[in-house]
């Protein structure tokens, strides 16, 4: 089993900054692609940025050039840095790990339990 502890969400006016952190922890073999999603009151839960064990990353086409993935494969940490945030940017943001338990079982995706970050104009 592998938990998931976000932290570093809160308040902020448009045009700050802020810095999510996720620790994995648990009894954890691998973990592959690390990712953080966001779900907004009324809307799908969407992808914001993820990356691999390797350090390859992929952003949402709105947060591109303003939100920076990050991950600490030895701490089993990954870190969002999110700068120029918007109003729009308000929403629940979730931490996600695919992890496998051993070569050969299947991966398997774990979610923490989501931090709000709320953008005022």
């Amino acid at each position: 089993q592998v938990q998931l502890v976000e932290s570093g969400g809160g308040l902020v006016q448009a045009g700050g900054s802020l810095r999510l952190s996720c620790a994995a922890s648990g009894r954890i073999f691998i973990i592959y692609r690390m990712g953080w999603y966001r779900q907004a009151p009324g809307k799908q839960r969407e992808l914001v940025a993820s990356i691999t064990s390797g350090g390859n990353t992929n952003y949402a086409d709105s947060v591109k050039g303003r939100f920076t993935i990050s991950r600490d494969n030895a701490k089993n940490t990954v870190y969002l840095q999110m700068n120029s945030l918007k109003p729009e940017d308000t929403a629940v943001y979730y931490c996600n790990a695919d992890h496998r338990a051993s070569y050969d079982r299947n991966l398997v995706a774990y979610w923490g339990q989501g931090t709000q970050i709320t953008v005022s104009s």
